[in-house]
């Protein structure tokens, strides 16, 4: 009964969406989006960005935070705020089934149909957990969200206010034109030392697997494209107008 009702934490409230290209809303998201979105346009605009430019999320478990990238007037994705992930749940290395209390590791996308303002935890996106890798791997689970009120059992927990420029900067981008937010989630930063004081861990082989997006990504400040080949991601080169989602 207590892992049923842990687990309820990270589900979202039951809301039906009319359509899946377009952004749901509440009162309490359309709330959060007009008290954030002023402060957010002059952040913005001091970095050379504005509201609305294509978004890049990219979380780490150690240290445990997420920073969103927005794109700038020649798709160059600049790195804009960072945030502290108030909680997350298990230890490092990747989600493999239903109530194992981890947080996912891996490539994954957001699409507007996955927003949920009517989350029992202020707001709330659903990850998409288990992508095409993690089927293929046999792993199983659902409802792994980025979500406010700072609770977690398997998801990323933000703070409410944190959680609300997350929704503002990614509903602005939605409504402009961009079909797919992608969420690279790592263990840590993929440098070389990090992946060197880890390589004895039973997970070394599939962090490193992951390593290239976060290289080309910091090297191009592009989101690369990622596809799954057999059990294996593949990483590629990014293009315009490309998600980079997982396939």
């Amino acid at each position: 009964m207590l892992l049923a009702a842990l687990a309820f934490l990270c589900l979202p409230a039951l809301f039906a969406f009319a359509h899946a290209d377009t952004v749901p809303a509440t009162k309490r998201s359309d709330a959060a989006y007009a008290k954030t979105k002023p402060a957010l346009e002059q952040a913005l605009a001091a970095k050379g960005l504005a509201l609305g430019n294509p978004v890049y999320l990219r979380l780490t478990k150690q240290p445990a935070e997420l920073t969103a990238y927005v794109a700038d007037a020649k798709g160059d994705f600049k790195a804009f705020r960072t945030w502290p992930v108030c909680s997350v749940s298990g230890s490092l290395g990747p989600k493999q089934k239903e109530g194992d209390m981890q947080a996912p590791e891996g490539f994954y996308v957001v699409k507007p149909a996955q927003m949920n303002p009517a989350s029992s935890f202020h707001l709330s996106f659903n990850l998409g957990y288990p992508n095409a890798f993690d089927r293929a791997h046999g792993r199983t689970g659902s409802f792994l969200m980025v979500h406010g009120s700072c609770v977690s059992v398997g998801c990323f927990a933000m703070t409410d206010a944190g959680i609300e420029e997350i929704w503002t900067l990614m509903q602005a981008a939605y409504e402009n034109g961009q079909s797919a937010v992608n969420v690279h989630i790592f263990p840590f930063p993929m440098t070389t030392a990090n992946l060197k004081a880890h390589e004895a861990s039973e997970h070394a082989a599939f962090w490193q697997s992951l390593a290239p997006a976060w290289i080309q990504f910091d090297q191009t400040a592009r989101v690369p494209r990622v596809k799954v080949s057999g059990k294996a991601y593949e990483v590629l080169g990014a293009h315009q107008g490309e998600t980079g989602a997982p396939r």
